[in-house]
């Protein structure tokens, strides 16, 4: 949806406080970026990574959500923009030495993913 160039319609799926590094996130959504919908599907399968599985469901998301929203085909869709951040961490505290506490900070991200169509 960043192009000026070229008229984009598309729908959108988003994932929050999923608990995960944004880091680690990011390894999966840059692979699919810019991909059609098929391939999209098919690659978080080959990858190695545990949260592939969601953004796998995210991609079925958006793209029912382009299907019912816009009335778009499914086989004419492809990811447009794949964008992860980082949100509020999770606070735990690990018992430490003399009675003193160590924090833990655990990572959650929020993941964004549109599916469009490229006018012509």
């Amino acid at each position: 949806m960043k192009d000026k160039g070229k008229s984009e319609i598309g729908a959108r799926a988003l994932g929050k406080n999923i608990r995960v590094s944004a880091m680690k996130m990011r390894r999966i959504t840059d692979r699919i970026r810019g991909c059609s919908y098929g391939e999209a599907l098919v690659l978080p399968e080959s990858m190695p990574y545990k949260m592939c599985y969601l953004i796998l469901q995210l991609i079925l998301s958006a793209a029912a959500n382009a299907n019912t929203n816009f009335g778009l085909n499914k086989s004419d869709l492809f990811i447009s923009e794949a964008r992860v951040e980082n949100s509020a961490y999770l606070r735990r505290f690990r018992p430490r030495a003399q009675g003193r506490g160590y924090p833990i900070r655990k990572p959650t991200c929020k993941v964004t993913v549109f599916v469009g169509k490229r006018g012509r």
